[in-house]
């Protein structure tokens, strides 16, 4: 009887197989090749270093008249996340964001296209009431919208919503006019990451003009639409 050699592709697949570990090759658990999910204490433990880190400012007017630090609302694992101005004076006494008029008037908006506030995720460009509720300065802007950005790279939300031109110049610069660039989708990019943006007036704006309401809901309508395409849970 003639004995055939072995296939050299056999043998060295044999010496293979002996060389790896019988537990590691029919190991119960599948080998997860993909980045884990960052956990919601893993997100929050960010979240309250970057709290941390606001408060520890120095050399800031908003600060320094301020009652206290106004960080964020919500749910911070929300693929949704929504970008106000700053706190006013309820938000200032009560420490969250939008919990005054036009808080109340942003959760009916939210309510129009079946979301639920808690749903979302809230916060501000300045994390300080600026003073007599004026606009924040360029300079405020400037300085406040790198905690932005981090805040924004912790979250990591598949929906960036931008109410009122504070939000829109922090991270779009203040040569465009909230007039022109609301209602589009547009981008930007964070720490190497693209976010989809939809830019929409402030809910302050729409209760001095009312007029201006029609727009707002046309923006509404164009979240819903993307949130139903994206297929996301909120």
């Amino acid at each position: 009887m003639i004995v055939k050699d072995k296939n050299q592709n056999d043998i060295i697949d044999q010496e293979l197989i002996n060389s790896f570990e019988i537990d590691y090759i029919f190991e119960s658990k599948p080998i997860n090749r993909f980045k884990n999910k960052p956990t919601i204490e893993n997100i929050n433990s960010k979240l309250n270093n970057l709290k941390t880190k606001i408060n520890n400012i120095y050399n800031c007017d908003l600060k320094n008249n301020a009652k206290q630090i106004v960080f964020s609302d919500g749910n911070s694992m929300s693929p949704i996340m929504i970008v106000g101005e700053g706190p006013g004076q309820k938000e200032d006494e009560l420490g969250k964001p939008f919990v005054g008029d036009a808080g109340q008037l942003l959760n009916k908006m939210l309510a129009a296209i079946n979301i639920k506030r808690e749903n979302v995720y809230i916060t501000n460009v300045v994390n300080y009431r600026p003073p007599n509720n004026r606009k924040p300065e360029p300079a405020e802007i400037n300085r406040y919208s790198e905690f932005l950005r981090e805040h924004i790279s912790i979250i990591d939300p598949k929906i960036l919503i931008l109410m009122g031109s504070t939000a829109m110049e922090a991270l779009f610069g203040s040569k465009i006019k909230i007039t022109k660039e609301r209602g589009v989708w547009k981008e930007v990019i964070i720490n190497n990451k693209t976010y989809i943006v939809m830019i929409t007036f402030h809910p302050a704006y729409l209760l001095r003009q009312a007029d201006q309401k029609k727009y707002s809901w046309a923006d509404l309508k164009e979240i819903r639409k993307k949130i139903d395409e994206l297929k996301l849970k909120v």
